[in-house]
């Protein structure tokens, strides 16, 4: 996420490898690393993303993975909230994937998944004030 020299609240979207439609960076959990370290090496691989990565978990959805074999695993998401503060020109994923920084609401309105569309939609409304991000600028 971020915040534009206007003022106006963003959120930094990327299209899945398979179906191109519009995600949240994520990924699976690393051995040896704290989840939130794991959310952060994923932005950086899958958008980018450089910047202060929350510890705390601002929401949760679930979706269903294609795995190669056709066969779907339902996977449940932690969010944490990330201050992206620049995206690299080139990184791992780029070739694969393209990024586009979208309004709260218009995030929402273009994933799958009505757990995670509700949860953009609750940052949509004054997100500085949502507890959990307003812990997370004081920290940051």
């Amino acid at each position: 996420m971020r915040w534009t020299k206007g003022g106006k609240f963003q959120i930094l979207m990327v299209t899945s490898r398979d179906t191109g439609r519009w995600i949240m960076p994520k990924g699976w959990t690393m051995d040896g690393k704290k989840p939130w370290t794991a959310a952060e090496i994923e932005a950086l691989e899958e958008a980018g993303a450089l910047g202060y990565i929350g510890h705390e978990v601002i929401g949760t959805y679930t979706y269903r993975k294609k795995l190669d074999d056709g066969s779907a695993l339902k996977c449940k998401v932690d969010v944490y909230p990330m201050m992206v503060e620049r995206l690299k020109r080139n990184w791992k994923e780029r070739d694969e994937r393209t990024r586009k920084w979208f309004s709260a609401k218009g995030a929402a309105k273009r994933v799958n998944e009505p757990e995670l569309a509700e949860l953009l939609q609750t940052l949509a409304k004054k997100p500085a004030k949502q507890p959990v991000i307003k812990e997370f600028l004081k920290a940051s």
